[in-house]
């Protein structure tokens, strides 16, 4: 673990100097990705690392975790309410006639998401900062992410680990034991998380990437369906080749 924490912050390091941006900054939600982004942000800029903490009817746990995280790794943060802005903001588009449909409740959550993105890149544009993702590997490959909100960033230093090898580097980083073991979500609604809306735990999604199969083919079936869907995230936008 010691030497994969050191290789983690001399990549940041390595691509903050070649993009001669003087820190980072990132979301930092009271979660367990976003905790390790910050313990590994901290080691490479002491001085220059910004943590934003953005609630949008979140819950005050996450909050109070996020808080938790800052005073034990002495981490500089801002705290941007965007619930007014978001209310703001879905007035303006909501359709009166469809608004129970199932469809537009992730759309209007995808919101949150998207309006983190574009205050991080303020900040990051403010002070020359990069905007570190928090995405992991297991969420990445099947498209468990928002395109242009949290799939929004400059460097995903997570983006080669496993849901679970983020559990361990967390652990080894100190993380508070209330943050590694609540169960993930992006905090789209009230009550969500992130496996109930994959349909799909973390043990089998990492299972079959780490060994390209599964004993359950309806649950492995369903893997390989987000990941071909999801091709379209992980990409520049398509052109023609003419």
């Amino acid at each position: 673990m010691e030497t994969l924490v050191q290789e983690l912050c001399d990549w940041i390091r390595d691509k903050a100097t070649k993009a001669k941006a003087e820190g980072v900054v990132f979301g930092l939600s009271g979660g367990i990705d976003s905790a390790v982004v910050a313990a590994l942000s901290i080691k490479v800029f002491p001085k220059n690392t910004l943590a934003i903490i953005m609630p949008c009817y979140n819950l005050e746990t996450d909050t109070d975790d996020a808080m938790d995280l800052i005073n034990k790794f002495n981490v500089s943060y801002k705290i941007i309410d965007l619930s007014k802005i978001y209310d703001s903001f879905i007035y303006l588009l909501k359709d009166k006639e469809k608004e129970k449909e199932e469809s537009f409740k992730l759309a209007e959550a995808n919101v949150k998401p998207r309006l983190r993105m574009i205050t991080l890149y303020y900040f990051a544009n403010k002070l020359n900062y990069l905007v570190v993702g928090t995405g992991n590997k297991s969420e990445l490959v099947i498209g468990y992410f928002t395109k242009y909100g949290d799939g929004g960033a400059d460097i995903l230093p997570l983006g080669n680990l496993l849901k679970n090898q983020v559990k361990e580097l967390a652990e080894y980083l100190g993380i508070p034991k209330k943050i590694i073991n609540k169960p993930p979500s992006a905090g789209l609604w009230a009550g969500q998380t992130d496996e109930e809306e994959i349909g799909i735990n973390y043990n089998q999604l990492d299972e079959y990437l780490k060994e390209g199969k599964l004993n359950n083919k309806i649950i492995e079936k369903k893997i390989q369906d987000k990941i071909t869907q999801s091709a379209h995230k992980r990409t520049t936008p398509a052109k023609p080749s003419f």
